[in-house]
């Protein structure tokens, strides 16, 4: 007769499963593999520890650990995630929105609340819309071009725009970085992205649940991982306003660089360098000097 599991022995086993196999936070994992399987909160597992789990339940409970024993992220598995504590779905599509990403959303929100106007803020490289999403929930009075080159990432975007009430705050425009939005030469109060910053020789060292799932253009920032950084800076200047703002995300150990990369053509002033709670120098800033006119030329660019 095959055994028949209670929430907690399920619970239990698995945890010590997955940590026998060098999963970190075993424990979470089983929780979240558990309650997703079984529709249910991961308080609510310990609220209801003795129930049986019916054969149905346990079948799609094995399904979902097979997937997670590939390595496959949890957040593909259940289809969800979490950031800025609202509700994302996210798919293969999308690269998996990190906790690192809410110091760039925080700051954003900071510097542009408060202003009585209509801001016009562009989200460059969307993906799942985690930040113009995020941004449009915390500023009341914004509206957010949401770009990306692909067209199933603005599927996942749109839906999380619904999701969370925001959809009439939200364009969602297909393009290549800022270019669908030429028309609107000096009219952007902020430029924000979290752009692909892995340098391209150290992809293949990336965890393999992300190396093997996640979309690699979501990841790969080319030979130093600054190719998008370079393009979104040259692109936005003359796009913005005079005082706007213009705000990226970096990776570990690259704030400086990109420092440099803005002080280069002269357009910006008041960079800075912002840590996340990792006092990591995790998002940089510039304010679009009120006389910068100067974009380099196309050799300096490039490099």
């Amino acid at each position: 007769m095959e055994k028949i599991w209670t929430i907690i022995e399920i619970l239990n086993w698995t945890t010590d499963y997955l940590a026998g196999k060098g999963f970190e936070h075993p424990r979470l994992n089983a929780e979240l593999l558990l309650g997703y399987s079984l529709g249910l909160r991961r308080i609510e597992l310990y609220l209801q520890y003795d129930r049986p789990l019916l054969p149905e339940e346990l079948g799609r409970f094995k399904t979902a650990l097979k997937k997670r024993l590939r390595y496959t992220p949890i957040q593909y598995i259940t289809g969800e995630t979490e950031f800025m504590s609202l509700p994302f779905v996210v798919s293969p599509s999308v690269c998996i929105p990190r906790p690192e990403t809410e110091t760039l959303v925080e700051t954003v929100a900071r510097r542009l609340k408060g202003d009585q106007s209509t801001l016009t803020v562009a989200d460059i490289g969307t993906g799942s819309g985690n930040i113009a999403v995020s941004l449009a929930r915390q500023i009341e009075n914004v509206y957010i071009y949401a770009i990306d080159i692909s067209p199933q990432a603005l599927e996942i975007a749109k839906e999380n725009a619904i999701l969370n009430k925001v959809e009439k705050k939200i364009e969602f425009i297909q393009g290549d970085l800022l270019s669908p939005l030429g028309a609107l030469s000096g009219r952007l109060d902020a430029v924000v992205s979290n752009p692909p910053y892995v340098k391209h020789g150290e992809l293949d060292f990336l965890p393999k649940e992300v190396r093997d799932y996640e979309p690699i253009d979501g990841l790969d920032g080319g030979q130093d991982g600054l190719k998008f950084h370079r393009l979104i800076v040259w692109q936005a200047a003359p796009l913005l306003k005079k005082h706007a703002l213009l705000a990226l995300e970096v990776g570990d150990g690259q704030a400086d660089q990109v420092c440099q990369i803005i002080e280069k053509i002269h357009s910006f002033r008041k960079i800075e360098k912002i840590e996340d709670l990792n006092r990591i120098e995790r998002v940089v800033l510039a304010e679009k000097a009120p006389d910068g006119i100067y974009y380099g030329d196309q050799t300096e660019r490039e490099n």
